[in-house]
């Protein structure tokens, strides 16, 4: 994003607040619209000077105090919000995404690294540690999991069981491997294998995935 970034802080730490306040203040195109400890965000700030980026330090904060001021004024479903000084939790960063935070920087984080993900979201980028990065794709995956073997039950009458063997088949585990992990015999495995077969009108065991896949996309 060329030019200078607007940036409004949110946060009930006053040391905090000001400390980011100067740095921000001596490095170049940043422009600090507002310092705010929460519960003066509503009437604190008007529209028209909206910052391009929002900060914070707490996730609870941003919520309660932000998110409804910008969800009454028809903001994006992204927010181009970064939370900083940030615990190394997957549960609340995953909860910080679903409500549309663009920027995770954890406890430990340098005021480089703060300063870098401010410009990365005001560029439209999204920023978070590369560790947590793999817990979001691991989520999402599972998400289209889960969905591809509710809409698979439906179309194909799996039972639960059939349903937990799809995605281990697609993985292109063996029977006996499928069967160590799930802690059962060998042959259930091969006889729920044999059902899904049936079910699916697949020939081979290889197909199941692709056919499950066919049911999520509407093929």
């Amino acid at each position: 994003m060329e030019g200078h970034i607007s940036v409004s802080i949110l946060s009930c730490n006053r040391l905090l607040r000001e400390t980011i306040a100067r740095i921000l203040t001596y490095k170049r195109n940043f422009n600090v619209v507002a310092v705010e400890p929460p519960g003066l965000v509503p009437g604190g700030i008007e529209l028209a000077r909206t910052p391009d980026v929002w900060v914070s330090d707490s996730l609870y904060d941003f919520v309660k105090q932000l998110l409804p001021y910008l969800v009454e004024r028809k903001r994006e479903r992204s927010v181009a919000c970064v939370l900083i000084a940030m615990p190394d939790d997957a549960k609340q960063f995953l909860t910080a995404v679903s409500y549309g935070v663009l920027g995770y920087v954890l406890q430990e984080a340098s005021p480089i690294d703060v300063i870098a993900a401010i410009r990365a979201v005001a560029r439209g980028e999204a920023v978070c540690p590369p560790h947590l990065a793999r817990v979001l794709f691991d989520f999402v995956a599972s998400q289209k999991s889960d969905l591809q073997n509710g809409r698979a039950t439906k179309q194909f009458r799996l039972t639960r069981r059939e349903q937990q063997l799809v995605p281990l088949v697609g993985r292109g585990l063996t029977n006996k491997e499928i069967a160590t992990h799930l802690n059962v015999s060998e042959q259930t495995i091969k006889t729920h294998i044999h059902r899904i077969l049936r079910k699916t009108g697949v020939e081979d065991r290889f197909a199941i995935s692709a056919a499950c896949d066919a049911v999520q996309i509407g093929i």
